[in-house]
């Protein structure tokens, strides 16, 4: 693949997970058009789609294709028992907006809350929605750093 081939400013991101969906069309919905990723590429003949906003990235590859796939067990729903995927945006009220409109239910509804880091405490307004697999994802914004309590 050449740069030609990706979006302009593509910059690959260091980490970038791979979904095994069961429907990469409802996964495609769920990712682009409710939750504003776009395509950086795909690969239509293995049910492939490299996904993109602001930096965050994450490819879906549908599991009962033919082809080499990684399975390290049975697929069953929800798929990623135990994990969450954080996508930091600058704002997501969008991301909630085109949820709420599409009647996609939450997973958790918003709240904002504030973690601590060593001495200082990391803010942060969050949501979780599950994909159509079940996947657990986590949008936040930041509000900020402060002194931690005491």
């Amino acid at each position: 693949m050449s740069e030609n081939d990706l979006p302009p400013g593509f910059i690959w991101a260091a980490l970038v997970p791979e979904l095994m969906v069961s429907d990469l069309d409802a996964s495609r919905h769920f990712w682009c058009d409710l939750c504003g990723f776009t395509i950086a590429y795909e690969r239509p003949e293995d049910r492939f789609v490299y996904l993109d906003r602001a930096g965050c990235q994450i490819m879906l590859e549908e599991a009962a294709t033919p082809g080499r796939h990684w399975h390290t067990g049975p697929l069953e729903r929800p798929y990623g028992r135990g994990m969450n995927f954080q996508i930091t945006l600058d704002a997501m009220a969008p991301v909630l907006d085109s949820l709420k409109n599409a009647a996609w239910p939450l997973y958790l509804e918003p709240e904002e809350i504030w973690y601590r880091v060593g001495t200082r405490e990391i803010g942060v307004r969050q949501f979780l929605v599950q994909d159509p697999d079940g996947y657990l994802i986590r949008f936040s914004e930041s509000l900020g750093l402060r002194p931690a309590a005491r």
